[in-house]
Formats: C-alpha cells, sequence, structure tokens
C-alpha cells in the first residue's frame, strides 16, 4: 500500500484533481508548506512501523504542464526536502516517492537524490506505449542508482495497455494502473453499473451554476425521494462483488479474473 498526497493543501496542481482554488497556492504559501508537512508527519507517526504500508507518496501530479506555472519548478525539490525532513523524524523505515512536476513526467527539476531511501515516480497517458517514452526514466535510474516506478497510467484501449505493460516489465520498471473502477466504461478492473435514474442526475449537474440559472436547476432537480434512492443503489453497485469484471483489461495486466469471479453476489 502507497499513500497519496491527493489534495495537497493549498493545490498542488490548481485544477479539480486537488479540489484547489484554481492555482497551486502551495508552492508560495509557506501556511499551506506548513500545513501539508503537518499532515504527513502525522501520518508516519501513525504508520511509521507498519508493514503493510510501502511507503509516501508525497505529491500526486504536482504542477501542471502549462507555461504559466512552469516558473514554479525550482519550488518543487525544496519543498519535498522540507517535507522529507520532517517524516524522517517519525519514520526512517518507509520509501518516499517523489513525482516529478508537470503532472509527475518532468524529472529535470532533481537534483542528487537528498534521501537515502527515495524511489522517483512518473505517470504516463495518451503516449507511445513503448521505451521511448520510458528512456528519459530509466537514464535517471541508472544516473543516480535510484529505483523508479510508474505509479499511474491508464485510460486506453486494452492493446495499449498490454503494450506498455510489456515495455516496462523489460525495462523492469514496477507499475500501477488507475482506475480500479470506472463506471459502465471498460478500461479498468471493474466497471461499475449504474443504477437506474443515475442519467438524471448527471445531467442536473451538468447544468450552468450561475445565478441566473437557479430557476431552471430547480425545475430539472431530481426529487429527493429519487436522490436517495439512486445514491443507495449505487452504494451497492460499487461493491466490488456487484461490479463488471473486464476480463481484456485483466489479461493486458497480465492477470487473471478468477479470484474476483468467486466474490459472492449481493443482493
Amino acid at each position: 500500500m502507497v499513500f497519496d498526497m491527493h489534495a495537497a493543501p493549498g493545490g498542488q496542481t490548481g485544477t479539480n484533481i486537488d479540489d484547489s482554488s484554481g492555482y497551486p497556492w502551495l508552492y508560495q504559501s509557506p501556511q499551506e508548506q506548513e500545513h501539508l508537512t503537518a499532515i504527513w508527519r502525522r501520518v508516519a507517526r501513525r504508520y511509521g512501523d507498519e508493514p503493510t504500508v510501502l511507503g509516501y507518496d508525497l505529491l500526486n501530479e504536482p504542477i501542471p504542464h502549462y507555461p504559466q506555472l512552469k516558473p514554479l519548478n525550482p519550488f518543487l525539490e525544496p519543498l519535498y526536502k522540507k517535507v522529507s525532513a520532517e517524516i524522517r523524524k517519525v519514520d526512517a523505515h518507509h520509501i518516499l516517492f517523489l513525482g516529478g512536476a508537470q503532472w509527475d513526467s518532468n524529472f529535470s527539476v532533481f537534483g542528487k537524490p537528498f534521501d537515502s531511501n527515495v524511489a522517483y515516480t512518473f505517470h504516463k497517458y495518451w503516449t507511445a506505449p513503448d521505451e521511448s517514452v520510458l528512456r528519459e526514466y530509466i537514464d535517471f535510474r541508472e544516473h543516480f542508482d535510484v529505483p523508479i516506478w510508474m505509479g499511474e497510467s491508464g485510460e486506453n484501449t486494452d492493446q495499449w495497455i498490454a503494450q506498455f505493460v510489456q515495455a516496462l516489465e523489460k525495462n523492469n520498471i514496477g507499475w500501477a494502473f488507475w482506475p480500479y473502477k470506472k463506471m459502465e466504461k471498460s478500461s479498468a478492473v471493474v466497471s461499475i453499473i449504474p443504477p437506474a435514474d443515475w442519467g438524471k442526475i448527471v445531467e442536473f449537474v451538468k447544468l450552468q451554476r450561475d445565478i441566473a440559472h437557479v430557476q431552471d436547476r430547480l425545475k430539472a432537480r431530481p426529487d429527493q425521494e429519487t436522490l436517495n434512492r439512486v445514491f443507495a443503489e449505487l452504494l451497492e453497485s460499487v461493491r466490488l462483488q456487484n461490479c463488471r469484471v473486464n476480463d481484456g483489461y485483466w489479461k493486458a495486466l497480465g492477470m487473471k479474473t478468477e479470484p474476483l469471479r468467486k466474490q459472492p453476489a449481493t443482493k
């Protein structure tokens, strides 16, 4: 198990994946950095001796690729050093996973490893599924003699997944594919079957939220009884035993589906 900081205080991306306010204030706010450090210090103190935890991924996909945000790149590694120093006060055992800038892709922001138990993680989506997109990370690994990990990929065809897994394993790179579950779509381990009337809720949340459209939203809002029923059904639909197993995806990952199929279904 790897703990991942997906929504850092102040926002590490400034986008929807970290629920921030539209700008990654984390890198320029001492208060938010202290908040982040305090969270990781508390997590590390709680799980420092837990053998089922492999390590801590300090920030998920920091600093997007937008040109206006690249000036933040020099702030990333110093922040990692600050957080790591606090973690090491209470946990000397677990691996610290450090993701590159620009959505965990840019390792040029890193200098010589500053901790003896770190791994560097990258994410890859919508690229060629071959060694050409891995070479810069392999070179980094060989230059500094440190482990690397492909911490997130997916959102593609079964053929693409299979080819990328082969490229990763050929080059001795560990991997994790995202996501575990998706609504209906087959580009995941299993798919959630949407409840009846789920589409009504989806259409409702797509409506404009400004004050000029309040009345339109109120008219389109499903009644409370429907909302309660649909979300209650959703809580049952997301259970593993009630999901659809995507055989092609499992095969692409080189795994067998039999253990999942032995899960008893719930009513």
